[in-house]
């Protein structure tokens, strides 16, 4: 078995999360900000991610597994309309008295907070019991 490999799979999958995590973050922090219009609120980012393809010969063992894993493949800005709210005092409130701030779902947002940590802790513990076999093989084999 190739470690090397499965810990470059898990490093994969958290640097994944963790971007994840970072853009959810951040469009939690921007969710209460004003624009003077529509055009300059603040868009949600979110990730695209996918998984990192095996050739043929990885795939039937004939070689050792160097692929594998995830990549992010871009960040989207979210192209829903921005949420008016009616506050007529506000300095940026329009002639009608709407403000414009972010299309952020809370409820969403910290779901992805919540999915995205699961999924770094499962790349932790899969690159710990990589570890963990690695370090057992070397036990073993070191014992002759």
């Amino acid at each position: 078995m190739d470690y090397l490999s499965a810990f470059q799979i898990s490093a994969s999958g958290m640097a994944v999360e963790k971007m994840r995590l970072d853009l959810t973050t951040a469009n939690i922090a921007a969710m209460h900000t004003a624009a003077p219009n529509a055009a300059s609120v603040y868009r949600p980012m979110h990730v695209v991610a996918q998984a990192v393809p095996l050739s043929f010969a990885q795939r039937f063992g004939e070689m050792s597994v160097s692929g594998g894993g995830a990549r992010i493949v871009a960040v989207q800005g979210d192209a829903s309309p921005p949420r008016q709210v009616y506050e007529p005092g506000h300095p940026y409130a329009d002639a009608k008295g709407f403000v414009n701030y972010p299309a952020v779902d809370q409820v969403a947002e910290m779901l992805n907070v919540n999915t995205a940590l699961r999924a770094y802790e499962a790349n932790v513990a899969a690159m710990s019991a990589a570890r963990t076999m690695a370090a057992r093989a070397l036990d073993i084999g070191g014992a002759q």
